[in-house]
């Protein structure tokens, strides 16, 4: 039988106990997304959006939702998948990109601590008040650092306290600090340098929690050396980390990845640097066990944003099952 700690609630004038139970404490995958009502592109954020002509940007919803419930439904099948709400407010373009809203301190006892999001973007800062809401009426204790930081596309989870923290371009290291201080965390610093990998997720993906993917040239030899005391090394070149291999998710043992090869022609400027990187995401996929499982995301492609943007951990379960 399990025991739960309750607290106190009132429906309709009675007084109940509820558990204490979130999405974190469940022994099944969980995750978190938006569905792209407010997705727009009209205000570029990053170089990728910024070589883009503004009828290029333009989002046909429609064909967003589409592409996102395929991701979605197919997630659902598996996993347990909230749905952040989208409030009725202007200018929340990019709150589809949960992977930005926080990070859920999963190495914590209590898997009830959220560290949301200082955006640097101002387009985005926004999204912090709606991401505090809407975890405070689930149970989390919320906090923000005072130092900008945009989530877990930035902070990535290795094993028990252990993670990996980019800064340089979005996120200030002085963030990562503040965190070791106060949740008792190791985190690895990498400094990001070049303007379009401006997230961690562009060049590190956690496969397992001994095998991590690293565009390990974009880093010098001393953070490279921190990351091999701690992680076995998948190097991935700096092509295939543009084209966006590691910004992948896993679920269970698949690999999720978004990819838009079948609206391309092969004499299309970037169709062999695609199929080069499914191909190889597939054979990595392979000799550790797993499936390759792509989305073809053109629309959020608009906001230079790939299949990891899209979603947050709620937890890691997934990185419980180790695959032979």
């Amino acid at each position: 039988m399990l025991a739960y700690n309750t607290r106190k609630n009132t429906i309709a004038g009675e007084s109940v106990a509820l558990p204490d139970l979130n999405p974190t404490s469940l022994e099944r995958q969980a995750y978190m997304l938006n569905m792209p009502f407010s997705l727009q592109a009209g205000t570029p954020n990053n170089v990728w959006m910024e070589e883009l002509e503004s009828s290029q940007r333009h989002i046909d919803i429609k064909k967003a939702i589409n592409q996102f419930l395929q991701l979605y439904n197919f997630m659902a099948a598996e996993a347990v998948v909230y749905l952040l709400p989208t409030p009725r407010l202007q200018g929340l373009q990019d709150l589809v990109y949960t992977a930005n809203m926080g990070i859920v301190l999963d190495h914590l006892p209590d898997h009830n601590t959220v560290v949301l999001s200082n955006f640097s973007s101002k387009v985005r800062i926004p999204e912090t008040n709606v991401g505090e809401f809407f975890f405070k009426e689930m149970g989390y204790d919320v906090v923000i650092p005072p130092y900008h930081f945009e989530g877990e596309a930035e902070l990535k989870h290795l094993f028990d306290n252990v993670y990996i923290g980019g800064h340089g371009i979005r996120s200030d290291k002085r963030a990562y600090q503040w965190m070791q201080e106060q949740f008792d965390m190791k985190i690895i610093t990498l400094e990001e340098t070049d303007p379009y990998l401006y997230h961690l997720d562009c060049t590190v993906f956690p496969l397992t929690r001994k095998d991590t993917m690293v565009c390990t040239k974009m880093y010098t030899k001393e953070e490279i050396k921190q990351l091999e005391a701690l992680s076995n090394i998948i190097d991935i070149a700096q092509d295939d980390a543009f084209s966006g291999i590691c910004n992948s998710v896993r679920m269970g043992n698949i690999l999720l990845n978004a990819s838009n090869i079948h609206e391309m022609k092969r004499s299309d400027e970037y169709y062999e640097s695609e199929r080069n990187k499914n191909i190889l995401l597939e054979d990595i996929a392979s000799r550790y066990g797993f499936e390759a499982a792509f989305f073809n995301l053109s629309e959020f492609m608009k906001s230079g944003a790939l299949l990891s943007c899209m979603v947050m951990h709620l937890n890691r379960k997934s990185y419980d099952i180790v695959l032979t």
